[in-house]
């Protein structure tokens, strides 16, 4: 399998289950191929480790890495290999699994939950960019051309459902039941929805093609921009709190090692920042990075 250094071919795995599948690129590969094709795997706890594995979901959260983190890591002398996934479930299962060192693609609301159902010992490195998530329409041009009973996709996975709900609240378009945690909304928890929207939860990956059939598609950030999409062109883009930024996750035995110090630091820096201004513009950041 060709994993690239910073300039190799992105890791490709077609999508065909409910939970997803690795990258999307040039060879159609078995997960467990990552793992096997290192020439030194990533589960190898070697205090001089100088080879980082590193996985992000397609778009601005891989771009990130590659423009802004890989230069940073070669020229502390680490060999660095990106891994392209496209869905919220194998990144995290690859990095639990050694065939990944770190991952970038995910918001801590998420990460907790996940971690906790699937009993992973993961830990949060540090946070990082997201690109927001906002409200996208082929059919309107703004949100008062909306119509009654309007479809609206929006994804179905537990912590961005109830993200793209409280986007909505904040639009106007309904209203939450008091006294339910927003990080935990789903559409059970709504107390009203005047327009009568037709809410149609679908996995994130596949939002951006909904589009072609629904009034209005809810979508994450870095697969709006993968499918072509401009932040620009949203209806709505949602003032992103920071537990929605995005975090990098290490194995919680890796986080107090040279690599993953390194790691970390490397979001830190001005050439960074620089980066981002240049080539993000408009991504939430944490506070560090604004």
């Amino acid at each position: 399998m060709s994993l690239r250094f910073l300039s190799a071919q992105r890791s490709t795995e077609s999508s065909a289950a409910a939970s997803g599948a690795l990258g999307r690129r040039a060879l159609t590969v078995a997960a467990l191929a990552v793992a096997a094709s290192l020439s030194v795997p990533a589960a190898a706890q070697d205090p001089a480790k100088k080879q980082i594995v590193i996985g992000a979901t397609a778009g601005s959260n891989y771009d990130q890495l590659q423009s802004g983190i890989v230069p940073q890591l070669q020229k502390k002398g680490y060999t660095v290999k990106l891994v392209e996934f496209n869905d919220y479930v194998q990144p995290n299962l690859a990095l639990a699994d050694g065939s990944l060192d770190a991952n970038f693609f995910q918001h801590e609301v998420y990460f907790n939950q996940f971690k906790n159902n699937r009993k992973l010992d993961l830990t949060a490195l540090t946070q990082g960019p997201i690109a927001p998530m906002g409200i996208y329409s082929k059919k309107r041009k703004t949100l008062a051309d909306l119509k009654d009973g309007d479809r609206v996709s929006l994804p179905n996975d537990a912590t961005n459902l109830a993200r793209a709900l409280v986007l909505l609240q904040q639009a106007g378009l309904v209203t939450v039941k008091e006294g339910v945690d927003p990080m935990r909304i789903s559409e059970l928890d709504l107390a009203s929805n005047p327009r009568k929207i037709k809410l149609l939860p679908l996995d994130a990956a596949h939002l951006p093609r909904s589009l072609d059939d629904a009034e209005f598609a809810i979508i994450n950030g870095n697969f709006a921009i993968s499918s072509g999409l401009k932040l620009t062109e949203a209806v709505v883009l949602e003032k992103t709190p920071d537990h929605y930024l995005n975090i990098v996750a290490v194995k919680t035995r890796d986080k107090d090692t040279q690599w993953a110090k390194d790691l970390a630091a490397a979001y830190r820096t001005p050439e960074y920042k620089a980066v981002l201004d240049a080539k993000f513009a408009g991504y939430a950041k944490p506070a560090f990075l604004r």
